[in-house]
């Protein structure tokens, strides 16, 4: 090599490539597997530290200091009840292991909330957070004072509303025992009654948020490969232009494809006009059809409380598939699939079906939409008693 640069390249070592990239592989594997499962040590509340005030607020977001706060308010809580001794040794000594458990289960709940954010971790650490967070919540029920129990009985009995079914032996009893203690104070077994039935009505909340957090995967899985088949299709397009022909010769026309107009030359195939871009051409004008369904749809989108973002999932699922269908109705156009549409005059008007095809599939999303708004709905609500079977074989 007679150049200066290449030289003086030469010169420097080289780090090969492929050391390099089993670097980055070894880097992206330590962000997803780094973060390992700690349990923690706390044995009792009075005499366990406190949670940093800085380790709390690390990393800003909604759930994290919402779940912050709450370990704050479940750990004065803790250390209220902490103060409180039972005159039976037996009772004390289970009063003490009941707040070691409270206090392990705020400090595993705190390790959650300051853990360092790492890809693919985020739901992890939320369930880890809530899961421990309302554990805490019920052994706190079984420790409170009667004065306590007579206030809490109330929100015990708006949470198993909301969360078991009506027929629900559990929220039957729940409801006679939260009335009497409400009126008349707590009698022998109606604490144990209530906190069966709060952490019942608590599962039934897990439950329900599971099923909002599946149904948010499957979306943006099935976003992923619709995704993928698109840009597969741009690529083969761009590189075998002549087999995915999108052109079109209209009689007594120039030839029309999504790329742009040009000349006929006699003899030469439809396919011999194709362009690299035509398939991308296309998709991106399918990809401008679905925005606007999804601007559209934006008026129907509600708020919630649900921490997965399912309305995202569901719209994002809208862009790719736009795309897609863009293809596939431009190609039945030109397969002359479609009567009355074989031949398109100009560029212009490629380019328009192809927005129409893209906004058309909302015909197909609609169905994930309703998915997850019935999904959404479900949250807080409970489940409906199953029909007896005798009423079911009355309907005509």
């Amino acid at each position: 090599m007679t150049n200066g640069k290449a030289f003086k390249g030469a010169e420097s070592p080289k780090t090969p490539r492929g050391s390099i990239a089993l670097l980055v592989l070894v880097w992206v594997a330590s962000l997803i597997l780094g973060h390992r499962y700690e349990p923690a040590g706390r044995k009792n509340v009075a005499h366990s530290p406190r949670f940093p005030r800085k380790s709390l607020r690390t990393h800003k977001t909604a759930w994290r200091e919402r779940a912050a706060a709450r370990i704050l308010f479940l750990e004065q809580q803790a250390d209220r009840e902490s103060c409180r001794a039972a005159a039976d040794q037996a009772e004390q000594c289970e009063r003490e292991r009941t707040l070691a458990g409270i206090a392990r289960q705020l400090e595993e709940a705190g390790n959650a909330v300051s853990a360092p954010r790492r890809p693919f971790t985020g739901a992890a650490a939320l369930e880890r957070t809530w899961a421990n967070v309302r554990g805490a919540d019920v052994l706190l029920l079984r420790l409170c004072s009667d004065e306590d129990l007579i206030g809490r009985s109330t929100d015990v009995l708006r949470q198993v509303e909301q969360h078991l079914r009506p027929a629900d032996p559990l929220r039957v009893q729940a409801e006679t025992v939260a009335e009497r203690v409400a009126g008349n104070g707590p009698r022998p077994g109606d604490r144990a009654l209530l906190v069966l039935a709060l952490g019942a009505s608590y599962d039934a909340l897990d439950a329900e948020f599971s099923r909002v957090r599946s149904l948010s995967i499957i979306l943006r899985i099935a976003t992923f490969f619709v995704l993928l088949g698109a840009g597969g299709l741009a690529v083969w397009g761009w590189f075998c232009p002549d087999s995915l022909s999108m052109c079109f010769l209209p009689e007594g026309k120039d030839v029309a494809c999504p790329s742009g107009e040009s000349h006929r030359v006699k003899g030469q195939l439809p396919s011999e006009y194709a362009q690299e871009v035509d398939v991308l051409v296309i998709e991106a004008a399918g990809l401008a059809g679905a925005a606007l369904t999804v601007i559209a749809s934006l008026r129907q989108i509600q708020g919630t409380s649900s921490p997965y973002m399912l309305p995202l999932a569901a719209a994002l699922l809208k862009f790719p598939t736009g795309a897609l269908t863009a293809f596939i109705g431009v190609l039945l156009i030109r397969g002359a699939f479609i009567p009355g549409l074989s031949d398109l005059d100009s560029s212009p008007q490629i380019v328009a079906w192809a927005v129409i095809f893209g906004a058309g599939q909302h015909l197909v999303t609609r169905f994930v939409d309703a998915r997850a708004r019935e999904t959404l709905s479900d949250v807080g609500r409970p489940p409906a008693d199953p029909e007896p079977s005798g009423a079911r074989a009355a309907k005509p």
